[in-house]
């Protein structure tokens, strides 16, 4: 039996005895196309239509040879990413063009809704997934008048006012978006530099363009060109340029990257973070980092929505759970601030998120599950993150979890994590094997480059399949791009430990417990787990009488791209196979530690990480 949660601000430990099983079903309704739907509004939402979210599932084909009717049924696979509200709508004069929409929460049905489009711009048509930080300081510096108040109205008006590459360089926040301008011919997409946001296309030979938030809503697309539609992510830190012909189809024009990580953006001109010091100096340097992850923090309180925090005891998810609470407390936000921690009997991360709560003053919650719940999930796992990724499907088990059980027994909607730091900041443990701090420099880039392939793909859609919005402060483009300018030698890992800038940073900022500060690093996966059971053994010990040895002799010929090389990586290839066949080639590579002779991407497996625990 679940025990009832009596957190309060007095007592801010909630502990949650048993994994959730479960939430409400969704409910299912009979639909055609061209029309639009709202269910199950929250009545507090009816009361008040300046509250909106903006978590959701965007959708689009140009140039489709099928009914069109028949091929929104693949736009139903996103559902999830808003289950409050849908539309379908067609493209004035494109009988074969369309827009799907799936929204967490809607009450304005004119404003609220999308594709978006307002008056003073009738030919343009914006469906987008996103937050856009910066917006009315971006309205009222340029004095536009806004219709709506959506925050992605600034797209449209950036656009007009000058053309698609300062738009995308002016959004500060995160987003994937398709722009339709119907008066000059063209189609735009873009994604945010980390993609946060996620999207995906398909495009044939014959101009027939597919784009959608998830994969899953495409792969079952039919075109008369192929009975074999090849999808593949957008790449982040792009948009693209089409050509809209008469008959509705697309001819792309170019692929432009407008933005690099360890660039300054350009909306960094139009914003109001205190000034930074110069130079190099340790102090003025942590002055800085201190003042732009507190912006990061504050700008990303932007809704009417509850905020929660994911809170594992680490580093990165203490500093983003304190900084926050610390926000909206600033902000006079009258509720409690609800944190939450998953894990097994004995977990290191529930004895440490513990800490920090107790510490900070959340209303926390436990979440434990068993061996057996998180096995049983693993098929739900893979098929919602698109990918068999070992590392990634291991972490995304206690995440997915934890987010059905946000979803069901809260009213945290908008989740604040700590993803990006140990990208960022060279957090993981193979860093203190690195050459040089070139080298370092090198592999912290190339591993934020791929964010959306792996942490960044687990984050959003963990949280996405049961609704929530995540929010990632580490990612936000100031404090990135200023933590990536700083000289090589100062972001390695020094004296033994990982992050040491970072620490050092928030040394005297009693932000949170000193022990926390400076705990070792805790591979997500593993650290749900007791140090003697870790999770990947768990994992590996069941599945060893899933596989037999024949079939991984012969796994090969059965899977020649990215040939899995255990017993553990041929099962997940298998699930993954089984809801994506063919598309194998969605992952270019394993995510695997460089610089060991490691076999395995768990922390537990390198020698660093032994004799910090025998210490």
């Amino acid at each position: 039996m679940r025990s009832p949660c009596t957190a309060t601000r007095e007592s801010p430990l909630c502990i949650e005895r048993k994994a959730c099983t479960g939430r409400c079903d969704e409910k299912k309704k009979a639909w055609g196309s061209r029309q639009t739907w709202l269910h199950s509004l929250d009545p507090q939402l009816l009361e008040n239509p300046e509250l909106h979210r903006t978590m959701c599932g965007i959708w689009a084909l140009f140039g489709s040879d099928d009914c069109l009717s028949v091929q929104c049924l693949s736009a139903m696979k996103i559902a999830h990413r808003g289950p409050d509200a849908f539309r379908f709508e067609n493209v004035n004069g494109y009988t074969n063009c369309c827009f799907g929409f799936h929204r967490l929460a809607v009450v304005d049905q004119l404003f609220g809704m999308q594709p978006i489009r307002v008056k003073k711009y009738p030919y343009l048509w914006l469906c987008y997934n996103g937050e856009i930080y910066n917006h009315k300081k971006l309205q009222h510096h340029f004095e536009f008048e806004y219709q709506t108040k959506v925050d992605g109205e600034i797209i449209l008006h950036l656009y007009d006012k000058g053309g698609i590459e300062q738009t995308v360089c002016m959004l500060d926040g995160v987003f994937a978006f398709i722009l339709l301008d119907t008066a000059n011919k063209k189609v735009f997409l873009g994604r945010d530099t980390y993609g946060v946001r996620p999207l995906f296309k398909a495009m044939t030979e014959d101009g027939f363009l597919a784009v959608c938030s998830e994969a899953k809503g495409l792969v079952n697309l039919k075109h008369s060109m192929t009975p074999f539609l090849k999808v593949e992510p957008f790449s982040p830190g792009h948009y693209e340029v089409l050509d809209l012909k008469p008959n509705g189809k697309v001819a792309s024009v170019e692929m432009v990257k407008y933005h690099h990580c360890r660039d300054e953006p350009l909306h960094a001109l139009y914003d109001n973070v205190e000034k930074l010091f110069p130079g190099f100096e340790i102090e003025t340097v942590k002055s800085n980092l201190r003042i732009l992850f507190d912006n990061a923090v504050k700008k990303r309180l932007m809704t009417d929505r509850r905020i929660g925090c994911l809170l594992s005891g680490g580093l990165d998810s203490s500093l983003v759970a304190a900084t926050l609470l610390k926000q909206l407390k600033e902000a006079q936000v009258q509720y409690p601030l609800q944190t939450f921690a998953i894990g097994m009997e004995d977990s290191p991360d529930l004895l440490a998120a513990r800490k920090v709560a107790n510490h900070i003053g959340s209303e926390h919650h436990e979440v434990l599950f068993n061996s057996e719940e998180g096995i049983q999930v693993l098929d739900e796992v893979i098929f919602s993150l698109e990918t068999y990724d070992i590392t990634t499907v291991r972490a995304s088990v206690g995440m997915y979890l934890i987010s059905k059980y946000i979803r069901k027994n809260t009213d945290s909607v908008v989740i604040f994590s700590g993803e990006g730091s140990d990208e960022l900041t060279q957090g993981y443990i193979y860093f203190h094997k690195a050459p040089s701090p070139e080298k370092a420099e090198e592999e912290s880039e190339r591993l934020l480059r791929e964010l959306y392939l792996f942490d960044v793909l687990r984050a959003d859609r963990t949280t996405a399949a049961h609704g929530l919005e995540l929010r990632v402060p580490f990612l936000d483009h100031r404090f990135s791009s200023y933590y990536l300018s700083l000289p090589p030698d100062m972001r390695v890992p020094k004296n033994g430990i990982e992050k040491h800038l970072l620490r050092e940073t928030f040394e005297d900022s009693n932000l949170i417990p000193k022990e926390i500060l400076w705990r070792p690093k805790e591979a997500f996966s593993d650290g749900i787990t007791s140090v003697k059971n870790s999770w990947f053994r768990i994992l590996q010990d069941y599945i060893e009488h899933q596989v037999d040895d024949a079939a991984m002799a012969s796994a090969a010929q059965k899977f020649p791209i990215n040939t899995p090389k255990t017993k553990e990586g041929y099962y997940y290839r298998q699930i993954f196979e089984n809801h994506y066949p063919g598309r194998a080639d969605w992952l270019p590579h394993y995510w695997m530690p460089r610089w060991t002779s490691a076999t395995d991407p768990s922390a537990r497996t390198l020698t660093h990480y032994k004799a910090a625990a025998k210490a």
